[in-house]
C-alpha cells in the first residue's frame, strides 16, 4: 500500500504558484481530507502524498482537552483510530498514543493523529504551492485567532482557505479576519439565488458553491474580486461531467473524494 502511494505521488502535471485562476488552467483540485481512498485520512502522510502530486487537501481541526489544535474530522476518535471517545477529552499526549492507520491497512500502522501545527510546518518544510482548506469543527473563544497565528508562525497563511464554520457563520468569518485582514475566508451560496448576498458578505474573499456555476456566475464572482470554490454532491464523488462544466464555467478550485481521477481527466484532456 505505502509502495503504491508513493508509486502514484511521481505522477507530477504542471501547477501554477497563484490562487488566482489563470486563462487556460484548470481549477484547483483539493482532495477531501487528503488522499482518503489511497491513505488514511487526515494524516502527514495523505497531505504529503498531495503535496508532492501537486494536490490540494482539506482537513478538519478540533482542540484537545489541553487546548492544542489536532486535524481529526469525527468528535469520537473511534472511527480513525483503536481507541474511542470525544477528541476533547484526551489530551494530546494521549490521542498521539493512538494508531491512526492501522484501521485503514496494516501498511499504515503507526500513523498519529497530527497537530494543526505539524500539518503547517509540513507545508512549510515542502514549499509545494497548493491549495489547503481548513474545516473548522469547533466554536470556542479563540479557535479563529488561534488557525491564524498559526497559519501566520510557518508563513503559510496565504496557502488556506477557512472554511467549515466559517462558511456559514459570520461571526467566525469576523474574528477569523480580526485575527488577520489577509486570512482567506469562504461564505456558502447553497444556490443560484444565493450568490447575490453572498457577494455582499465583506468578510469573504471566496463564495464556496455546492451548485455548478455558469460562466456568467464566475465572472461576476470574479469582477468583484472574489473566487470560487465548488464543494458538496456535485464535485464530491466520482463526477467527470461535472468537474469539466466546472473547468469550463472557469471556477478556481473544487473539493472531491476523487482528487487523482479528475486530475488524470484534466491531463488526458490536455494531451489530446
Amino acid at each position: 500500500m505505502i509502495a503504491r502511494l508513493f508509486a502514484i505521488a511521481l505522477i507530477v502535471i504542471p501547477f501554477t504558484s497563484t490562487h488566482a485562476q489563470d486563462a487556460g488552467k484548470p481549477p484547483r483540485i483539493v482532495g477531501h481530507r487528503g488522499l482518503l481512498r489511497h491513505a488514511p485520512e487526515n494524516t502527514l502522510t495523505a497531505f504529503s502524498a498531495c503535496m508532492n502530486l501537486r494536490l490540494g487537501f482539506e482537513l478538519d481541526i478540533r482542540r484537545t482537552k489541553d487546548g492544542v489544535l489536532v486535524v481529526l474530522h469525527d468528535d469520537d476518535v473511534k472511527r480513525t483510530t483503536n481507541g474511542k471517545g470525544s477528541v476533547g477529552d484526551f489530551t494530546l499526549a494521549e490521542l498521539q498514543k493512538l494508531d491512526a492507520g492501522r484501521w485503514f491497512s496494516a501498511d499504515f500502522a503507526g500513523e498519529r493523529v497530527p497537530t494543526l501545527d505539524a500539518v503547517f510546518a509540513l507545508m512549510k518544510k515542502m514549499a509545494i504551492d497548493v491549495l489547503v482548506c481548513l474545516d473548522i469543527k469547533v466554536d470556542d473563544a479563540t479557535m479563529e485567532g488561534d488557525i491564524v497565528a498559526l497559519a501566520k508562525k510557518h508563513g503559510v497563511l496565504h496557502q488556506v482557505l477557512c472554511i467549515g464554520r466559517a462558511i456559514d457563520d459570520p461571526k467566525v468569518r469576523a474574528k477569523l479576519k480580526a485575527a488577520d485582514a489577509k486570512t482567506p475566508v469562504a461564505v456558502l451560496a447553497q444556490k443560484s439565488e444565493n450568490l447575490a448576498k453572498a457577494l455582499e458578505e465583506k468578510n469573504a474573499d471566496w463564495i464556496y458553491v455546492r451548485f455548478v456555476p455558469t460562466a456568467d456566475e464566475v465572472k461576476s464572482i470574479h469582477a468583484q474580486g472574489k473566487r470560487v470554490f465548488l464543494s458538496g454532491p456535485l464535485s464530491i464523488g466520482n463526477e467527470p461531467g461535472n468537474w469539466s462544466r466546472a473547468r469550463e464555467a472557469g471556477v478556481d478550485a473544487l473539493l472531491t473524494d476523487f482528487p487523482l481521477e479528475c486530475q488524470r481527466l484534466w491531463r488526458v484532456g490536455a494531451e489530446k
